[in-house]
C-alpha cells in the first residue's frame, strides 16, 4: 500500500508571470529566464536574495544546467532542483516546491520554465530527444511528436467515435479564449470551417491540431503562506497533486495516460469532486490529449470524450471554461514553458489577476500535465487542484 499523502498545509503559491512570447528570438534561455525571474522579484516585492530555491525547466539552456544559471543571475539557492519532465514539469516543479518550504529546505522558491527559439531549435530538438526516438523512429522516417500523435489520435477516433469537428470543437474555443489574452501569439478568430479546411500534416492532424513552437517563459513562487500574507500578495493554495510515469506500458496505443491510476486518490485527498472545479487546464500539444484528460480525469468516463465535448461549452463563460488563456494551441509552445503556462493560468484565475476571468463559483481550479513523449506515447502525467485563499 502506498503511504498517505502529506496535506500542503501552510504552502501559497502566488505571483503568476509571464514573459511575452515570441514567434523565434535570437536571445538565449537565460535571457528569458533573468526576465522570468525580475518579473517575479517585482511583483513580489521580495529582493533575491530572498529567493532560496529555484526548480528550472527548460530543453535550450545546452551548454549550461541549473546550477550554471545560478552564477549567471548571482543566485545563491539553498534548495536547487532541474526538472526535465517537458509538458508535466509545471506541477511536479509544484510539488517538489511546496514540499521543500514545509520541510524548511526553502523558504521562497522560484519556479521557472524558459526556452528559446530560433528556426532550427525545433528541429535539432526532435531529432536528438531521446535514445528510443533515435532507434525505433527516426530510421523509419518518424520525424517528431506529429507523427506519433497523428497514430494516437487516428487510433482514438477509430475506438471511440471522435470525429475531426471534436478536437476542432476544443481548438476552436481555445482561440476564442485567446482573443483576450494579449501575450496569446496566434489572435486571428478561428472557424470549424477554417480549422477543417486547413492543410494536412501527419492524417489525421491538420494545422490547428498542432502547437506552435516559440520563445517565452512561464513562472511562479511557492512560499510560506504566512510570508505571502505578511507581504499582501494574493495567493492560491495546494489541495491535492498527483504525478505519475511511463503508466500502462503495455499498452500497444496509448490511449489513457497515467492520470486515471491516480484521479482518485487526488480528488479524495483534496476533499472536493469533479462537479465543484470553476476551471479546467489541461496540457493540449495535441486536443485528443485534451480528450484524454477529461475521461482519465473523472469527468466523463472512459471513451465518452467526444460525447462530454459536444455537450459542453468550453469558453469562460461556458458550460466548462477550459485553457481559457487560449492554452497552447493558441499562446504557442515556448519549449518547457509550455507545460508551466496552465498552472500560471490558473494561478491567474485564483489570484484576480487573469485578463479573460471565469465566475469562479467555489474558487478552485485543476490543472494537468502531460510530457515527454519518448517515440510512441508520453511518459509523464500529473495534476493538481488549486484553491482561491480565503486571507
Amino acid at each position: 500500500m502506498p503511504s498517505p499523502r502529506m496535506k500542503y498545509d501552510g504552502v501559497a503559491v502566488a505571483v503568476p508571470v509571464t514573459v511575452p512570447y515570441e514567434r523565434f528570438s535570437d536571445k538565449s534561455a537565460q535571457w528569458w529566464i533573468a526576465r522570468a525571474l525580475k518579473m517575479l522579484l517585482d511583483g513580489s516585492g521580495l529582493g533575491k536574495d530572498q529567493i532560496d530555491g529555484l526548480a528550472l525547466s527548460s530543453f535550450t539552456l545546452t551548454p549550461d544546467t541549473p546550477v550554471s544559471v545560478t552564477q549567471h543571475l548571482g543566485l545563491s539557492p539553498r534548495w536547487l532542483d532541474g526538472i526535465a519532465l517537458g509538458g508535466a514539469s509545471g506541477v511536479v516543479a509544484l510539488r517538489r516546491a511546496a514540499r521543500a518550504v514545509q520541510t524548511g529546505d526553502a523558504s521562497v522558491v522560484a519556479c521557472v520554465a524558459a526556452d528559446t527559439n530560433r528556426p532550427e531549435s525545433f528541429r535539432s530538438l526532435v531529432t536528438s530527444f531521446s535514445r528510443f526516438a533515435q532507434d525505433a523512429s527516426y530510421p523509419y522516417g518518424g520525424a517528431g511528436p506529429n507523427a506519433s500523435f497523428a497514430l494516437l489520435t487516428d487510433y482514438y477516433m477509430r475506438t471511440y467515435g471522435a470525429t475531426a469537428e471534436d478536437f476542432g470543437k476544443l481548438a476552436v474555443s481555445q482561440r476564442a479564449n485567446a482573443s483576450a489574452t494579449p501575450w496569446s501569439l496566434l489572435q486571428k478568430p478561428l472557424t470549424l470551417k477554417n480549422y477543417l479546411d486547413a492543410r494536412p500534416i501527419a492524417d489525421p492532424l491538420r494545422l490547428f491540431d498542432c502547437v506552435m513552437p516559440c520563445a517565452g517563459a512561464e513562472a511562479f513562487l511557492v512560499m510560506r503562506d504566512d510570508m505571502a500574507q505578511d507581504l499582501g500578495i494574493p495567493h492560491a493554495r495546494i489541495m491535492g497533486t498527483i504525478e505519475r510515469h511511463n503508466a500502462f506500458s503495455e499498452d500497444v496505443v496509448q490511449d489513457k495516460g497515467g492520470w486515471s491510476v491516480d484521479a482518485a486518490e487526488l480528488w479524495s485527498s483534496a476533499g472536493v469532486g469533479p462537479k465543484d472545479t470553476d476551471f479546467v487546464q489541461t496540457y493540449d500539444d495535441y486536443p485528443v490529449i485534451s480528450m484524454l484528460q477529461f475521461e482519465d480525469l473523472g469527468f466523463c468516463g472512459k471513451g465518452e470524450g467526444p460525447d462530454f465535448v459536444r455537450a459542453h461549452d468550453f469558453g469562460v463563460g461556458g458550460t466548462f471554461p477550459h485553457n481559457t488563456s487560449g492554452g497552447q494551441l493558441s499562446t504557442g509552445q515556448a519549449g518547457a514553458a509550455g507545460g508551466h503556462l496552465g498552472l500560471v493560468e490558473g494561478l491567474r484565475q485564483l489570484t484576480g489577476a487573469a485578463p479573460n476571468p471565469v465566475h469562479l463559483v467555489n474558487g478552485i481550479g485543476l490543472v494537468s500535465g502531460f510530457g515527454m513523449i519518448n517515440y510512441d506515447r508520453g511518459l509523464c502525467s500529473a495534476a493538481a487542484i488549486l484553491s482561491r485563499s480565503s486571507s
